[in-house]
């Protein structure tokens, strides 16, 4: 199994939903990834170029995720893991995204996917 690099806990704001109300106005989303990924060759090297940049794909994500009007939080999963997956360095990008107060009596609800490159090859 590959090594592992986590960008935790992404707070954003966002249209998300199917609802009236919720296409008015911003909710918060709470992202956490997962990139599946070979870190020997970075970690020997200790060069950018042997590494992935989980900082441009972080403001990647910003930009799709406060930019959007998904209705379906599996739609905005997926998006998120097919821009993880552009970086030749990342094998696969597990994704989960969460809705805080989505429904009554929950702390939040939300998904996790998990794709490959190969996921999206027929895009």
């Amino acid at each position: 199994m590959p090594d592992r690099i986590q960008i935790s806990d992404l707070l954003l704001r966002t249209i998300i939903g199917i609802n009236n109300e919720e296409r008015e106005k911003k909710q918060d989303v709470v992202i956490n990834i997962t990139l599946h990924v070979d870190l020997r060759k970075a970690g020997r090297s200790d060069d950018i170029s042997d590494a992935v940049n989980y900082r441009t794909i972080t403001k990647e994500i910003i930009d799709l995720v406060e930019n959007s009007r998904f209705q379906l939080v599996e739609k905005m999963a997926d998006e998120v893991a097919k821009i993880c997956l552009i970086d030749q360095h990342v094998q696969q990008a597990s994704v989960s995204i969460e809705k805080p107060g989505a429904l009554r009596f929950t702390r939040s609800v939300g998904v996790t996917v998990e794709r490959t490159r190969e996921d999206f090859s027929e895009d």
